[in-house]
């Protein structure tokens, strides 16, 4: 059986930016170079797929150009289907309660998911989050200053730097 995806594309200062959903939720979120590996993913996950271009798939297109505007509680309401196994879903839930505009470290995470020694684990779990920005994995830093990002440390700057500055007004 196949399963149908709806995707849209939106233009970002920092780049395409591919959104995927599935019967209502979202399911993938990834800047636009990284779409083929989030395909492979979403493949595993779902089986064959089938990709319709849609103009605002779960409300993530609309919500997404909000947020870019300035509007930082925008993602919020977009419904999420982003799998996971039960710690990777713990500490994506936990993602989502970092403030815009803010940050938190890798061992922060970890404590906040009750595992304060999984500091490793909480950072491959934040790697493996298939709705970025949604799930706000630019929000966790390094001990030591910011930390690798899927999308590119540019991106992290930049995506930190548009939430600072949002708040701001």
């Amino acid at each position: 059986m196949t399963t149908t995806l709806e995707t849209a594309t939106i233009d970002t200062p920092a780049g395409g930016f591919w959104l995927a959903a599935r019967d209502g939720a979202l399911v993938a979120a990834e800047f636009a170079e990284r779409v083929p590996h989030r395909l492979s993913r979403l493949e595993a996950r779902f089986g064959p797929l089938e990709l319709r271009d849609a103009a605002d798939p779960a409300g993530a297109a609309s919500a997404l150009r909000r947020f870019l505007s300035g509007d930082l509680n925008a993602l919020e309401a977009v419904p999420l289907d982003a799998g996971g196994t039960p710690f990777q879903r713990d500490v994506w839930a936990a993602l989502r309660e970092i403030p815009a505009g803010t940050t938190a470290t890798y061992a922060d995470l970890a404590a906040r998911v009750g595992r304060p020694a999984a500091v490793r684990a909480v950072g491959g779990a934040n790697g493996a989050n298939p709705v970025a920005v949604f799930v706000p994995c630019h929000r966790v830093v390094g001990k030591d200053g910011l930390r690798g990002y899927a999308g590119g440390l540019e991106r992290k700057e930049w995506l930190l730097a548009h939430e600072a500055t949002a708040t701001r007004t």
